[in-house]
């Protein structure tokens, strides 16, 4: 059984996780298609329902739902390659996700929470990421 959660937080706002789970389909619908992204995603994901689940469950946490998702996440994009223009064309589609499929409101809530996770793992990756062979671009 699941805790309940504040009827005030985000996560609630947004209509729990079936409408956390709408947006993310549609994000990832996008993203699956986008030529600077698409490619990131589709060499490391092969099981997609899956993955929409997990993340659900990470933002779930990050908006004060359900804890589900028990961590790891910058870690896992560090050898990804990401560059800046990886981290815009991502948060260029959330914003336009988030404000096509939720209230104002929360669209500019979920738009702030994306780029602070953004400047984070920016940060993590620049001091931690596996560094790009000599000759690399």
């Amino acid at each position: 059984m699941e805790a309940p959660t504040n009827p005030h937080s985000l996560y609630e706002r947004l209509g729990g996780r079936p409408r956390l789970m709408n947006l993310l389909r549609h994000f990832y619908a996008d993203v699956r298609q986008h030529r600077e992204i698409a490619p990131i995603f589709l060499a490391q994901i092969d099981d997609w329902p899956a993955h929409l689940e997990k993340i659900a469950d990470f933002w779930s946490n990050v908006t004060g739902g359900p804890v589900r998702y028990g961590g790891g996440m910058p870690r896992k994009h560090f050898p990804l390659g990401i560059e800046e223009r990886h981290f815009e064309a991502w948060l260029d589609l959330w914003r336009r996700n988030c404000r096509a499929h939720l209230p104002a409101a929360e669209a500019a809530e979920m738009t702030r929470a994306a780029e602070e996770i953004g400047l984070r793992l920016r940060t993590m990756i620049a001091l931690y990421g596996e560094p790009k062979p000599p000759g690399d671009v």
